[in-house]
């Protein structure tokens, strides 16, 4: 039989699903968290494990000699070394493409928050503002409709296409940076370089892999190019952006908001700048998790697994 062992299962699972289906594929030990100096020992006798955020890099692998397979429990496989592993005739799945209504999603949670400041205003009123108001109504913030405004999108995979969707609905105008040719696009957006984009989004999301070309896309340069009443929304990796230019351009004034669910380093230090900052809204990289997301990945994860027990391996990285 097989030994199973999760490294990290409390991010996906934290005690309202069910690992069972696993537990019939082999012998299962499913670990909350790993510290990565417990790693190699809790996988030394694995012939499968399964990770979110615990790395398997080189040095991991290659201390695990009996290991078989590794299962990433998200899409991005950056924790581990796919090389090392190929290798090492170890085969490397994903969970394409299992969060991608939750996250869009997220982005316009993220959005409306700025512009209709639900969450400030019942605060308030839980505080007895309205009752103490002199009209029947009061506003203390700019209120903003999308209907017009222009939608800027790095990335057309799954996630920025559901995106650029739900924008249409709202009456947006949609602009795209991406690899896919202009006439291959959805009807509705227009594909346009990165400084157009820049300068013409009214709302820029980010949803492009993260890679040396694409680390701190966002920078003093690029923001120098948007409109200073722009928002920036980052669903996607936290590098993508840098943290002290974003962060600096709240503070002068020369980017209206900036929402992330992501940052460079999670969890992240109470130093970070953009714990503080004002018009920032930070969320703890919860886009991916809803219930129903997280059964998708769960169930896929494990079919992966089942997979690969069966000798017809799927979504192989």
């Amino acid at each position: 039989m097989m030994k199973i062992v999760v490294l990290d299962g409390y991010g996906a699972n934290p005690g309202d699903l069910s690992w069972a289906p696993l537990e019939e594929l082999g012998s299962l030990t499913v670990y909350d968290r790993t510290a990565a100096g417990d790693t190699v020992g809790r996988a030394a006798d694995a012939d499968i494990v399964l990770t979110n955020k615990v790395v398997l890099g080189r040095s991991e692998i290659e201390r695990l000699p009996r290991l078989k397979y590794i299962g990433v429990l998200a899409t991005g496989y950056n924790v581990v070394d796919v090389e090392a592993a190929r290798e090492h005739g170890i085969t490397v799945t994903n969970v394409p493409a299992y969060s991608t209504e939750s996250v869009a999603q997220m982005v316009f949670a993220h959005l409306l928050t700025v512009t209709n400041r639900t969450e400030h205003y019942a605060r308030q009123n839980r505080q007895g503002r309205w009752t103490a108001s002199p009209d029947f109504c009061y506003w203390d913030t700019p209120l903003t409709e999308l209907a017009g405004k222009t939608f800027g999108i790095v990335g057309l995979g799954n996630i920025g296409r559901r995106v650029a969707e739900i924008a249409r609905a709202f009456g947006m105008q949609v602009a795209a940076l991406t690899s896919k040719q202009a006439d291959a696009l959805p009807a509705g957006i227009r594909k346009v370089e990165l400084p157009e984009l820049l300068a013409a989004a009214d709302v820029l999301s980010l949803h492009c892999p993260l890679t040396d070309a694409t680390r701190h896309l966002i920078h003093a340069a690029t923001l120098a190019l948007m409109k200073p009443t722009a928002i920036l929304i980052n669903t996607g990796r936290g590098p993508l952006v840098s943290d002290a230019d974003v962060a600096e351009a709240l503070t002068a004034g020369r980017l209206a908001a900036y929402c992330a669910d992501v940052l460079t380093e999670e969890p992240p230090r109470w130093s970070q700048p953009l714990l503080h900052c004002p018009n920032a809204y930070i969320t703890p990289h919860v886009a991916w998790a809803t219930r129903e997301a997280r059964e998708r990945l769960l169930a896929t994860a494990i079919e992966n697994v089942r997979a690969f027990v069966e000798h017809r391996p799927q979504n192989v990285v």
